[in-house]
């Protein structure tokens, strides 16, 4: 078989040393960044080749995610050794699964039959069904019908996100001999394969569980294998000079910026694709006018938890800018140590302006603004914009605090919101006119009173003391709770604070510095506490979420185009060593396979991806 040329603009590749990525974790990762601010990274140029997943320069640019899995046993076993015993088992059980569906249903042994080749880590791409057939140049094709044929040697099912979504799978081979005699072994498999030539590309392909399953080599150096037809074609297109993910402006300075040493996994998310195809988000013009490129991480495993270094960038031809301000500082120290969960940032102002922005494509982001904004309108008469946003120009917080045990209270936590006031006294007015609506409309019984020798206002209703109190600290940062009293605990600023608390300091990452504010919840104590409604978990989750015991987010702007937010998840572990993965399946009897061919034969001057 004649080596395709390499494409001019894409240098040759050196493996990164055990970089990857576990699916799950991951999709927590974005989760979090996505709900905890609006988030941009950090163009600049220099990062090496050798910086970038092996499987990245066959994956075109549409891809909507991409991610690395490490092969490296030994950071698999750290992860297992994560988590309370019940969730380690649920996590075997899955990946005993994927071992079978991959390998056991067609008579492979990981240790025996990919270990020996296998480069350091496989690439896993999605792509909507719709992009993945469309050709450049052309209208989407119809996928070929296979016609009868041999038994394939190495054709796995392929696990799929949704089903209107296509995956490929770059399996690096480091070793072209070994995989030759490993892969020709025969094999007990029933379905029928075909062989056909793509852009001098021989492809097999065959019919697995109502899909087609296509596999191919390129140089010796890469196995392919897809559930959809055009997806491989695109892929082979792409490695012979198409416009590939390792070229995309951004992508490489981005993983540049994050990558520091080997890591358990890397991510790439296209932002307009994905926010094109998430449900009730298909306004064209607002998801333009986003100006998006996309979203990387990497992932490391550390001894207390796993650690994703995320950046978040604008296209280069953008004419978006971001204000780049990193005001967060001290509002996590006025805050009690027993603080459950906070949200900060240096300006509310400019949070909200970006989060307003953000909901138009994000179909994570809980709270509608244009909603909030009519409601505050309906239930008081105020107008956000002039009466609150004008003077929330400084750092801010919302958080949730617990109370004492036994407390009584009938609300044993309380919601805070701080904010420094740019103008103390438009905002003065503007709580003057919020009590005196409250004193109107509902009645609550308005009055002042004295904490510490410094005045607040509280809201009472009939009978059940105070819930909701307003007033300063240190003559410019406003407060509002609401719950169970809380001045108390604010006035003068508390001695045992959150951000002195040894697990703030141990969850909150702390590299970026300055930075634009954090994210932190203490998910032990929360899932713990029966007096916390608003923080119940569902019981087919619990033991998800009993294995994370707090969660932490730091963001900053890098620059006017480009956001750095840090994620550290501190989760339980066992220090014993994991014990072998459930016994597999045996694969279904089938008719016996003769030898197949399904790599070329190797050429002594073969590339090995390392």
């Amino acid at each position: 078989m004649t080596r395709p040329q390499k494409p001019k603009n894409d240098p040759p590749q050196k493996r990164s040393k055990k970089p990857t990525l576990f699916l799950t974790i991951a999709a927590a990762a974005l989760l979090v960044g996505g709900g905890a601010a609006t988030l941009a990274y950090f163009l600049t140029r220099g990062a090496a080749p050798s910086d970038l997943p092996v499987g990245v320069n066959v994956v075109p640019q549409d891809a909507l995610m991409v991610v690395s899995l490490t092969t490296d046993g030994e950071q698999w076993n750290q992860l297992r050794r994560f988590g309370t015993p019940q969730s380690q088992k649920v996590f075997d059980q899955s990946l005993a699964q994927l071992r079978d569906r991959l390998l056991t249903a067609n008579s492979l042994d990981y240790e025996q039959d990919v270990k020996p080749w296998v480069g350091d880590e496989v690439t896993f791409a999605f792509f909507n069904r719709a992009n993945s057939a469309a050709t450049p140049g052309g209208p989407p094709a119809a996928l070929p019908s296979p016609a009868p044929g041999a038994s394939p040697n190495l054709l796995p099912p392929l696990p799929t996100p949704q089903n209107t979504q296509a995956t490929l799978i770059v399996l690096p081979i480091r070793d072209a001999l070994k995989a030759k005699v490993i892969l020709e072994k025969p094999r007990t498999q029933s379905n029928p394969l075909t062989e056909r030539t793509y852009q001098g590309i021989t492809i097999w392909e065959t019919q697995q569980q109502g899909q087609t399953v296509s596999l191919a080599v390129l140089d010796n150096r890469l196995l392919l294998v897809a559930n959809d037809a055009k997806a491989m074609e695109r892929a082979i297109d792409t490695h012979q000079g198409g416009a590939a993910l390792a070229v995309l402006p951004g992508y490489r300075q981005a993983l540049a910026k994050i990558q520091s040493g080997p890591s358990f996994g890397r991510l790439y998310v296209n932002l307009p694709a994905a926010a094109a195809t998430s449900p009730g988000r298909t306004n064209p013009q607002a998801i333009a006018a986003q100006q998006l490129q996309g979203l990387a991480s990497t992932i490391n495993l550390e001894s207390e938890g796993v650690r994703f270094k995320s950046v978040y960038w604008l296209r280069p031809d953008s004419d978006r800018r971001h204000i780049v301000r990193n005001n967060a500082r001290d509002i996590a120290s006025r805050l009690p140590g027993d603080t459950l969960l906070m949200v900060s940032g240096g300006s509310f102002q400019q949070f909200w302006q970006d989060y307003s922005r953000g909901s138009a494509v994000n179909p994570f982001l809980p709270l509608n603004p244009q909603a909030l904004e009519q409601g505050i309108q309906q239930t008081v008469g105020m107008d956000l914009q002039k009466d609150f946003l004008a003077w929330m120009d400084g750092e801010f917080s919302l958080a949730l605090v617990g109370t004492p045990q036994n407390p009584p209270q009938t609300v044993p936590y309380s919601f805070v919101i701080m904010v420094k006031a740019s103008d103390r006294r438009t905002a003065e007015a503007s709580f003057k006119k919020l009590d005196q609506a409250m004193a109107e409309r509902y009645k609550l019984k308005v009055e002042e009173s004295k904490v510490a020798n410094q005045s607040v206002v509280n809201w009472s209703l009939p009978l059940a003391g105070p819930t909701i109190t307003h007033g300063w600290l240190d003559g410019d940062v406003a407060f509002l709770s609401l719950g169970a009293p809380l001045a108390p605990s604010l006035i003068p600023r508390p001695a045992e604070n959150l951000a002195e608390s040894e697990t703030f300091k141990r969850t909150v990452p702390r590299e970026l510095t300055p930075n634009n504010g954090h994210f932190f919840v203490d998910i032990e104590r929360a899932i713990t506490a029966k007096s916390l409604p608003l923080l119940q978990i569902p019981p087919g989750n619990r033991d998800l979420f009993a294995a994370i015991r707090s969660l932490g987010v730091t963001a900053a702007y890098s620059d006017d185009r480009t956001i750095r937010f840090d994620v550290f998840t501190a989760l339980q572990k066992s220090e014993a060593t994991p014990g072998p993965l459930p016994a597999p399946t045996p694969p279904a009897p089938g008719a016996g396979a003769r030898p197949g061919s399904a790599l070329p034969e190797a050429s002594p001057e073969a590339t090995p991806a390392n």
